[in-house]
């Protein structure tokens, strides 16, 4: 079991003009493999309120991953990946490389993403996009990782 922070990035669902599916999907597949999600909050594409809600969760102590979904494409409001990365202690760049690989099986447009993935303490912190059949389909790729990184994050596991 691990603590899950669900963080959903989005003007629209902000204002409540949009209902959050994304943040959904996460729950579900999360819960799947031991996910419990602990915290859940949809913010604006803002810099400075993600990173500051990233640094807030992770540095609690309570919530071992941290999954947003939104914010990860080239207009001029997908701001996610700055945010995280102004935040993290180190990069785990695996997570958006195979994201992005196994999206482009299905179309050239997963090239586009600019998801990143990284850690804070002891807090994984992972992208993914806003749309709730993109969260899926990324989550299919990463999702058997994420409980050994989180073993790994805590020193539970120390061999591989």
């Amino acid at each position: 079991m691990f603590n899950l922070g669900i963080l959903t990035i989005s003007d629209k669902g902000w204002r409540g003009e949009r209902e959050d599916k994304s943040g959904e999907v996460i729950r579900k597949n999360l819960s799947s493999i031991g996910g419990q999600a602990v915290k859940y909050e949809v913010v604006p594409d803002e810099k400075t309120i993600i990173s500051g809600k990233l640094i807030e969760w992770a540095d609690e102590g309570r919530v071992d991953v941290i999954l947003t979904t939104g914010g990860t494409g080239l207009a001029e409001r997908d701001v996610t990946p700055e945010a995280t990365l102004s935040v993290v202690d180190k990069v785990v760049p695996g997570f958006g490389e195979i994201m992005r690989a196994e999206g482009f099986l299905k179309t050239p447009f997963s090239i586009l993403s600019r998801a990143t993935a990284g850690i804070r303490g002891s807090c994984l912190i992972i992208n993914l996009p806003g749309s709730p059949r993109g969260v899926q389909e990324n989550l299919e790729a990463i999702l058997s990782a994420i409980p050994h990184a989180v073993e790994i994050i805590k020193g539970e596991v120390t061999e591989h």
